[in-house]
């Protein structure tokens, strides 16, 4: 019968069932309903008072789940690839200092971190010369990370969609209109100076291309530059992102966005770098501030 219990459990609750050894939880286990006569259906109009209450006698007992019951094989073998795909998330690949927070401008430090990563995965990866990379704030699903250590699972929650990467050729015109959406999506590789309207809404004043000196450098018209993005952007085909499709030789680099985030970070942290939260110059506010402070996009 324990073991019969055990199954049951654990079919009803996979997701709690990988728990460590040693561990206790306790839980209440219904032992037995007394059968009762259905409550009888008042006549129209009787008084309440008229109408019996039906009692329900039930009884409970508690059973402690620990390392004392013996575990069954046959459960275990079930849960085996389960419980192989939940270690494997909570690894460790890296140390963040600072916390890692979606903003209003530019998806805040969230934002500068995956672009970042994509940036220079995508510098890795392709035979070009990548000098920009866009990431809509939409595919970050999650606000925040602590600081601490990073582990798989933050990186799963934050890019849970099989997105992937890809370059495009643009025109140094197409590019300055894709800078020109505005300071709500992530970039890296550009500095944008921007200002708040009447209307509470940001206005792209400049951008000028980042070089590797930190520098700035006017983006030509005639020159053709490389871009990295992801397929989903690409395909949209519609709205402010249709501006991409105006680009030349799309390129997949066959690894999805989230794969390219955790690349980074183990990267980082087999060269002894930490992922630091930080907030640069890529987004330069110039004049005040919004009239009223928006919350920071979903």
């Amino acid at each position: 019968m324990r073991n019969v219990f055990t199954a049951r459990l654990v079919r009803s609750l996979v997701l709690l069932s990988i728990v460590s050894i040693g561990s206790s939880v306790l839980f209440a286990q219904s032992a037995a309903i007394e059968p009762c006569q259905a409550t009888p259906t008042p006549k129209p109009g009787a008084p309440a008072a008229s109408i019996n209450a039906t009692k329900i006698k039930a009884k409970a007992s508690e059973t402690i789940i620990d390392s004392s019951i013996a575990g069954d094989q046959a459960v275990e073998t079930m849960l085996t690839p389960y419980s192989e795909k939940v270690r494997a998330l909570s690894i460790v690949i890296g140390t963040l200092e600072g916390e890692l927070k979606k903003g209003t401008v530019g998806a805040g430090t969230l934002g500068n971190f995956v672009t970042d990563a994509i940036f220079a995965e995508a510098r890795k990866r392709s035979a070009k010369k990548v000098v920009f990379a866009v990431m809509n704030t939409g595919g970050l699903r999650k606000n925040e990370i602590a600081a601490g250590q990073l582990r798989v699972s933050d990186i799963f929650e934050l890019l849970p969609f099989e997105n992937a990467l890809m370059t495009i050729d643009m025109t140094g015109a197409q590019l300055a209109k894709l800078v020109q959406l505005g300071t709500r999506d992530a970039q890296a590789g550009a500095r944008i100076q921007f200002r708040w309207n009447q209307q509470n809404r940001t206005e792209v004043i400049s951008a000028k291309l980042i070089d590797a000196n930190s520098g700035e450098v006017e983006i030509d018209s005639n020159a053709v530059y490389t871009i990295v993005t992801i397929d989903y952007l690409y395909k949209l085909k519609s709205g402010s992102y249709s501006i991409l499709q105006e680009g030349k030789d799309a390129t997949p680099l066959n690894v999805t966005l989230r794969d390219a985030v955790l690349d980074y970070v183990k990267s980082e942290t087999a060269a002894g770098r930490r992922i630091r939260a930080r907030l640069d110059d890529r987004f330069v506010q110039v004049g005040p501030g919004p009239a009223k402070v928006e919350d920071p996009p979903q």
